[in-house]
């Protein structure tokens, strides 16, 4: 079974995380951020794993450190998850739409972090969607790629910011799903690991 659970335990954040790569996209998302939670429900549907998270943090200060230690941990266990990586796809894309906003992923289990996160917020709009502060949003899927050992590139174009946010993290969601199917039986890389 391919599945992992991380426990963080901070003095700014407390994170039990559990994900089940071979899931049917069923979660059960806690955090005190409820736009975060939206789009990680999202995340799961769409990349169908199974995902847990109970999170708590210091919110009443900012939420940075809650996105942050949530997008290190779900990294750590997508990590922990894969194993030695034997079989995967390792490589996935995706082009999603949302009414105005269209975003585009690839990205590839390598085992070298590296994130490249193109989002251009609205300078009309506030500097939170929802409760979530923006300027973090771009932050969570660096802390995810980074923490995850993967390469990420993501660019999404569109008007309204929450359209583009959600299509990001179902853009995110359909690669990584491609990328961790079981193709083969080898490590795919010529170098014998990944």
């Amino acid at each position: 079974m391919r599945t992992s659970k991380i426990e963080r335990k901070t003095k700014e954040t407390q994170i039990s995380l559990e994900l089940n790569l071979d899931g049917t996209g069923r979660s059960e998302i806690d955090t005190p951020l409820k736009f975060l939670n939206h789009m990680l429900e999202n995340f799961s549907k769409h990349s169908r794993f199974d995902l847990r998270i109970m999170a708590t943090g210091d919110v009443e200060v900012d939420d940075h450190h809650l996105v942050e230690d949530i997008g290190i941990c779900l990294g750590m266990a997508l990590e922990k998850a894969l194993g030695d990586k034997r079989g995967i796809c390792r490589m996935g894309n995706a082009s999603v739409p949302l009414d105005d906003a269209l975003a585009t992923v690839a990205l590839d289990l390598s085992g070298r972090g590296y994130a490249k996160v193109d989002i251009q917020f609205s300078e009309f709009k506030d500097a939170k969607l929802g409760d979530l502060t923006k300027e973090n949003i771009p932050h969570f899927f660096e802390s995810f790629a980074m923490n995850g050992r993967f390469n990420l590139h993501m660019k999404v174009e569109g008007k309204n910011d929450h359209h583009k946010v959600e299509a990001c993290f179902k853009a995110l969601a359909k690669a990584l799903y491609d990328a961790t199917r079981i193709i083969g039986e080898g490590i795919p890389s010529t170098k014998g690991m990944v």
